[in-house]
């Protein structure tokens, strides 16, 4: 696929997903959702990457919904809005549910729809120049489709009041209320994602990929005899597969994993 609104880069084993219309703040229309999505699903199943970056080109991560879009929608029936939001959400979807793990590189604002993109991201790097906000209520409307991964990222009690005030918020914030992972200076943004990366690929590949499902499913969920038993067998599957008996037997051995190699 040729992508128009994209860039992709490949370096070893990590993939680097480019959001390129700096011209409109990076803000994302159809096209953007689409190439997003396949993207997203091509890179999850390639074998050969370990993990993958999402960065944006220019001063701003994203500034969410694009203004001609935004118009174009105001016309839409309520079945043209709800399939246009269904694109929106499994493009987020995908993201969330991606077999790699993906390191949001956030280096500038990120507002509204750009939330959401970052909050499915598993690790979250951001400058401390960022500025988020959660600005749909100021329209008339809410953040619904990015709504799932925001409230997982920053909490029911932030999110309360970040979806009903639609105040701007800094990095810092950010960091305080659980959404950003790491707030780094702009000098520092590459060298933060590279350690992270860093660990990611030295990892096993198969377990960074059952520890990520593990988070998922198991988050929320009652600590009962249905648990027990769920993550026992997790871990009893995990420890009987090939990469699990390598990662044991080297450590034992005191060599690298065959991962490595």
């Amino acid at each position: 696929m040729t992508y128009t609104t994209l860039t992709i880069e490949r370096e070893g084993r990590v993939a680097t997903v480019t959001l390129n219309r700096p011209d409109v703040r990076n803000a994302f229309n159809e096209t953007t959702i689409a190439e997003m999505k396949q993207a997203f699903s091509e890179l999850g199943d390639d074998a050969g990457l370990r993990a993958i970056v999402l960065a944006a080109n220019g001063p701003a991560f994203c500034a969410g919904a694009d203004l001609n879009w935004m118009k174009k929608m105001a016309g839409y029936t309520h079945a043209e809005n709800h399939a246009d939001a269904l694109q929106l959400a499994e493009m987020l979807r995908t993201i969330y549910l991606c077999p790699k793990p993906v390191v949001a590189k956030v280096q500038g604002d990120c507002y509204a729809g750009g939330m959401g993109l970052v909050a499915a991201c598993d690790i979250i790097v951001a400058v401390e120049e960022a500025n988020f906000c959660l600005s749909e209520v100021k329209l008339g409307l809410i953040p619904a489709t990015i709504s799932p991964y925001v409230i997982k990222a920053m909490g029911e009690n932030a999110s309360r009041r970040y979806f009903l005030t639609a105040e701007r918020f800094g990095a810092q914030e950010a960091l305080r209320i659980g959404f950003a992972h790491e707030v780094v200076s702009a000098e520092a943004l590459d060298a933060k994602v590279a350690e992270i990366v860093k660990a990611l690929v030295n990892n096993s590949p198969n377990a960074v990929q059952q520890a990520k499902v593990l988070v998922r499913e198991a988050s929320g969920q009652a600590v009962n005899d249905a648990l027990l038993a769920d993550t026992a067998e997790r871990i009893a599957q995990i420890r009987a597969s090939d990469q699990g008996r390598e990662g044991v037997a080297s450590f034992l051995e005191k060599r690298k994993p065959a991962w490595l190699n």
